[in-house]
């Protein structure tokens, strides 16, 4: 069977799936079976299924039994045979959309302002230069025009990416006259890809700066593998790509258990999508559809990717709002949020400032052990270290930041304060702690054997420190005169 596998690799048909699939292979085996050669019924049935997968090699033979043969467009390609779903005019009547044309070939466009923002209004000037400064540190000036901008949003046919994962759908957005204007491109078929994507390096030659969501991680590399598989067509050089969703993390993770945009937007920015399509349905929905499915269950997917975008533009919004100017927002949480992400920028007196800020606005239990924790790291790290004393007092107990507390103080008493007696005390109580916290299922085994250890080396090592002292003092007592 080797050479058949060489003939399937070599020679081949495109099918609508982009895939080459031979001609020859099943030919190779219909002569093989009828020589004789021994060839299992799944091999069979797998090279059958080959060949029916194969595209007719000429338009006629692609037309249904009793339909006209279609004519070629004069600009059309020679070869060229769209097999366009029969479902897709009254798809695009359903939708208000209309077939786009470029020198690839057609696909849908869709079109659409909202005057209604999500969230905070758009920016009307220049992107506030210390937001941007936290998104995207050292971005060009240029970055900061929200003119720039393009909201990027696609849907797939499978939701793990690799070479053989299509954006059917891709959607962009761009803030326009206090709105939104949404424009969508649609791969009626597989052969559109080409078309889609020559549409979007069109738009994005004009605004070059991208906004995703979990776009840097998914869309863009996606979209990236599908520009290399078109061998004709070059990714766009982008300006500048800022994705949301690891500031979001920073910002809405210690309130929400999730982070989607459907969270972010119901719970942060006020706002109810309404019935939406689900996302793990939407794939097999567009399978269906190239089938010659009906049109109609595609109608919320396109609006379940207008919806992501009006909420990225909302999150956007809020978010900028936030970084550049935080002190004029009074959710304890939120600061905390904009606190991380200045630390995690380098810019350390902001991060401090806002830390203590939070802490001062009543912070839940568990967010206020770790803002405390991250602002007296800060604080030893200018060399404030009796700011970081005071914090790691009221710190103590069985929490991971509390025993951490512990081991910090019995590190001051120790190298700072020059008191191993009340560094051994310490690492003591924080033995109990640990004990504690073990018996009420508060730690991990593991970090429970790992935290233990240390301190009971720290102690043995206090107590041996502070024997030598006491005997020294003694020592030293003895040697005084007598009067």
């Amino acid at each position: 069977m080797h050479h058949l596998w060489r003939d399937t690799r070599s020679a081949g048909a495109r099918t609508s799936f982009g895939m080459r699939v031979s001609g020859r292979c099943y030919d190779h085996l219909s002569a093989a079976c009828k020589a004789g050669s021994r060839v299992s019924p799944t091999t069979q049935d797998r090279f059958a299924r080959l060949k029916a997968l194969r595209r007719p090699s000429s338009p006629t033979a692609m037309c249904p039994p009793g339909k006209p043969d279609r004519k070629l467009a004069p600009d059309e390609p020679p070869g060229h045979a769209p097999d366009v779903p029969e479902g897709a005019a009254r798809l695009a009547e359903l939708l208000g959309a209309s077939p786009s044309r470029n020198e690839f070939g057609e696909h849908l466009g869709l079109r659409r302002w909202f005057s209604s923002v999500v969230g905070c209004e758009p920016p009307t000037g220049p992107v506030d230069r210390a937001a941007l400064g936290l998104l995207l540190p050292g971005a060009p000036e240029d970055v900061a025009d929200p003119e720039q901008w393009l909201f990027l949003d696609t849907e797939t046919t499978g939701l793990a990416g690799g070479t053989g994962t299509y954006p059917f759908l891709i959607g962009t957005a761009w803030w326009d006259a206090g709105g939104l204007e949404v424009e969508q491109f649609f791969m009626r078929e597989y052969s559109e890809e080409r078309s889609v994507l020559a549409a979007l390096a069109d738009r994005l030659a004009h605004r070059r700066v991208l906004i995703t969501f979990n776009g840097k991680s998914f869309d863009w590399p996606l979209i990236e593998t599908r520009y290399r598989m078109t061998r004709r067509l070059d990714a766009p050089a982008l300006r500048a790509h800022i994705d949301f969703l690891h500031p979001a993390r920073h910002l809405w993770r210690p309130r929400l258990a999730s982070v989607r945009l459907t969270e972010i937007e119901r719970h942060i920015l006020g706002w109810n999508r309404g019935e939406d399509s689900s996302s793990d349905l939407i794939p097999q929905i567009y399978f269906d559809y190239v089938r010659g499915g009906p049109p109609e269950p595609l109608v919320p997917v396109f609006r379940h990717n207008q919806m992501d975008l009006r909420g990225l533009a909302g999150l956007a919004s809020r978010t900028l709002s936030l970084l550049g100017r935080p002190e004029i927002h009074q959710d304890a949480l939120e600061l905390y949020g904009v606190s991380r992400i200045c630390e995690r920028r380098g810019e350390r007196t902001r991060a401090r400032v806002l830390y203590e800020r939070s802490i001062a606005s009543d912070l839940p239990p568990a967010t206020d052990r770790a803002a405390r924790r991250s602002l007296a790291r800060l604080a030893k790290r200018e060399g404030d270290l009796s700011f970081a004393c005071g914090l790691w007092e009221d710190m103590l107990g069985n929490s991971r930041e509390g025993l951490e507390a512990y081991e910090q103080l019995a590190i001051y008493y120790e190298h700072h304060a020059r008191e191993p007696h009340r560094a051994a005390a310490l690492a003591h109580r924080a033995l109990g702690e640990l004990r504690n916290a073990n018996r009420l299922g508060l730690i991990a085994s593991g970090a429970y054997h790992h935290c233990r250890v240390r301190f009971e080396q720290r102690l043995a090592r206090l107590e041996r420190k502070a024997g030598r002292t006491l005997l020294d003092a003694m020592e030293a007592g003895s040697r005084m005169p007598r009067g």
